[in-house]
């Protein structure tokens, strides 16, 4: 394996993934180290890596696919698995999957017995791109994505992208989502390329490069800001109306996947960063044409605008009482802590909602 740049991410491309995973584990006790998963990442990931010395079934404990599972009813499984299995401090999670495992997981290390170690091992190239790196943690509550976290660093992200094929086609879109966010956060150079990018018919062989290009943007600003406090919230853009689509598709039982609520919502703040910082209407168009040619549209009513502002108001950006947005007034020029009027949300959620 070799590391790439990070000071607060400890990232890996893996060359062969169980001498890589040995090489971690043997700093533990083997009947100290714990493997989560869930259903669908060990049907077709698990295999990769079972005959890595150290791993056990008896160690392992595997939750129902899909988003609406990160929360305390899982959290609790995993606690339970730690718990009855004798681990310590001096244990070892590992998990394997995409977003959601990792998040649920490294909650679940961070908060029993007050901290014990982990390693992510994503399976999606949402997770590989994004939510197994930069040490946020978390499970949804009560509606709420990630309502309850912390931030803590993974002792370690494996990244085998050869993970990728067992991914269907959506779901290798919703993490492309993730890509495009850090190129419009980063630089003109970095969209035209992805722009050129077919990821409907994928190179794999590219797409690993560029895995790689997006995991120095995500920690350019990780290893700037690792609490978030100040330049970190860039990788927030189009987070705020993403999560409130994301929500709002839950609550009515039509669930998104996370890279496709991110798209939407970046064409809502686009059109923000419009209104409020003179971002250039015809390249707002050209964007949105190209999400929506890659995403397809999400459609809601008058009706649930409010819902979505409500949804808006419980983002952990928001400060004051103020729904806090990253916006952009050119691709790589960021500001963050941006407000709009409810009516300027509003009209963003019309300008979307006409799109297509």
């Amino acid at each position: 394996m070799y590391p790439l740049l990070s000071k607060e991410s400890n990232v890996f491309i893996v060359e062969d993934l169980t001498k890589d995973i040995e090489h971690f584990i043997n700093n533990f006790q083997h009947d100290k180290v714990f493997l989560l998963s869930d259903e669908t990442a060990f049907k077709l990931c698990y295999p990769k890596i079972k005959d890595a010395i150290g791993l056990s079934p008896d160690r392992t404990v595997i939750i129902p696919s899909g988003d609406n599972n990160k929360g305390i009813d899982s959290l609790s499984k995993v606690w339970h698995l730690l718990s009855h299995g004798g681990a310590d401090r001096k244990s070892l999670l590992i998990t394997l999957g995409g977003g959601m495992p990792c998040d649920l997981g490294g909650f679940a290390a961070s908060t029993f017995k007050r901290g014990i170690q982990f390693i992510n091992i994503p399976t999606t190239l949402l997770a590989q791109v994004d939510a197994s790196i930069g040490g946020k943690t978390g499970i949804n509550f009560e509606g709420f994505k990630n309502e309850v976290g912390v931030f803590n660093q993974a002792t370690a992200v494996l990244i085998e992208t050869s993970f990728l094929d067992t991914l269907d086609s959506e779901n290798i879109i919703s993490g492309f989502a993730e890509m495009l966010k850090h190129a419009f956060i980063y630089s003109t150079e970095k969209w035209e390329q992805l722009k050129a990018y077919d990821i409907n018919q994928p190179d794999y062989e590219l797409l690993k490069e560029l895995v790689a290009d997006s995991i120095r943007i995500k920690d350019h600003f990780v290893q700037n800001d690792p609490l978030e406090n100040h330049i970190r919230k860039a990788l927030n853009f189009g987070h705020t109306f993403g999560h409130a689509f994301e929500s709002l598709a839950m609550h009515e039982n039509r669930p998104v996947l996370h890279g496709y609520a991110v798209a939407f919502g970046m064409i809502c703040e686009l059109y923000l960063s419009h209104i409020r910082l003179g971002f250039p209407m015809p390249l707002v168009m050209e964007i949105a044409n190209h999400l929506e040619a890659i995403y397809g549209h999400f459609e809601f009513d008058e009706s649930h605008l409010e819902e979505l502002y409500q949804l808006m108001t419980h983002d952990k950006k928001n400060e004051s009482n103020q729904i806090n947005f990253t916006l952009l007034e050119a691709i790589g020029k960021i500001q963050i802590n941006c407000q709009a009027t409810k009516e300027e949300v509003f009209d963003a959620l019309h300008f979307y909602s006409n799109i297509n």
